[in-house]
């Protein structure tokens, strides 16, 4: 009877594997990302505005300041990082508030969306000379 008795544990062992590899066999496969995030930032260039998208969801805004004045620097409002489906190309529109002018224009503009870090960044400037035009 021992003379079997390892034969079985062998048997034992190999369905086990075969088990064992046909459930791996049957594991969904990992999903590709679908959507990914996109940031606008809007700069330190003291002058205020807005940058939206097309698709919509970016809609971010910034309020001119004067740092020689003493004041801290603005949080931008409004929506500066907004979700896309991969593959979606993204154009950028920057409108300047009243003023300030638009320094840089969004770059890179337009954005294509890719699994990963997506960004675009825009400068506006007050039109009293404090930063230079670009």
């Amino acid at each position: 009877m021992s003379k079997y008795r390892n034969r079985a544990w062998r048997a034992t062992g190999v369905i086990t594997a075969l088990a064992t590899a046909a459930a791996i066999g049957f594991v969904a496969p990992a999903q590709a990302q679908s959507t990914a995030q996109l940031s606008a930032y809007v700069s330190d260039g003291w002058g205020g505005g807005t940058i939206t998208s097309n698709p919509a969801g970016i809609n971010c805004h910034t309020s001119a300041w004067d740092p020689y004045a003493g004041d801290s620097a603005p949080y931008p409002t409004g929506t500066c990082t907004a979700s896309f489906p991969v593959g979606t190309t993204v154009h950028f529109s920057a409108t300047a508030d009243a003023g300030s002018h638009v320094n840089i224009p969004p770059d890179p503009n337009p954005v294509t969306i890719r699994v990963g870090y997506n960004y675009t960044g825009v400068v506006f400037c007050p039109n009293d000379g404090l930063c230079s035009a670009g």
